[in-house]
């Protein structure tokens, strides 16, 4: 695992890895479904994986011939997700970024930010700007976000958190007139278990732009 962070911020940092060590795992340890129908039949290339967790997307893509690059903020997850990647028999670049202050170097063909929301500090909107500034010619950015809380959410835990629409996301992203395309923005129903075992659904969207070659 090598480390690429400039900057700190020790609180965004520090909660997070206290909420990782809660639980031996906090993810179920799939790829995202979202990310396995848009990405099953791109060509490989270069791949950067946003908030990564403990890895299941980006060992997933490593394992279809992608050269991945995923960072987190948190160490605990990191660790876990290299460990993930060591079980699987695959490469991925790992690197710690908080990414309000740092990001990773180097153009890609595809980025994601899957579920790109924080309890901790975090300046959203710039990073997935730098996101999208980072795709090579012909790049996908991939985001898919929660749309709001769930049903069973209770209590102002959180309440600070912006879950903004697929075309607010579009437009924060201040994509140039020329050049990109939006090859989707929509909510969409996913079906989740609640904290409670039973079966329920939440809605999230998917947001998906590519730069166009030349």
């Amino acid at each position: 695992m090598s480390t690429g962070e400039t900057g700190a911020a020790t609180t965004s940092a520090e909660a997070w890895n206290e909420r990782y060590r809660q639980s031996d795992r906090i993810w179920s340890g799939r790829p995202n479904r979202v990310l396995v129908e848009e990405a099953a039949d791109l060509p490989s290339g270069r791949a950067l994986d946003l908030g990564c967790g403990e890895g299941a997307d980006a060992v997933w893509l490593a394992g279809r011939g992608w050269k991945v690059t995923a960072t987190d903020i948190s160490e605990v997850a990191l660790e876990r997700a290299a460990g993930h990647a060591a079980d699987a028999g695959v490469t991925v670049d790992f690197q710690r970024h908080d990414l309000d202050t740092s990001f990773p170097e180097g153009e890609f063909d595809l980025v994601t930010a899957m579920f790109f929301h924080s309890f901790a500090a975090l300046d959203r909107e710039p990073v997935l700007r730098r996101a999208a500034a980072a795709l090579a010619p012909g790049g996908r950015l991939l985001i898919v976000s929660h749309a709001g809380f769930p049903a069973w959410h209770e209590g102002d835990e959180h309440e600070d958190v912006r879950f903004p629409t697929p075309d607010e996301i579009v437009a924060d992203l201040e994509l140039p007139a020329e050049g990109w395309e939006v090859l989707q923005a929509a909510e969409h129903e996913k079906e989740v278990f609640r904290p409670d075992g039973e079966r329920a659904t939440r809605w999230d969207n998917t947001v998906l732009v590519r730069r166009l070659p030349g």
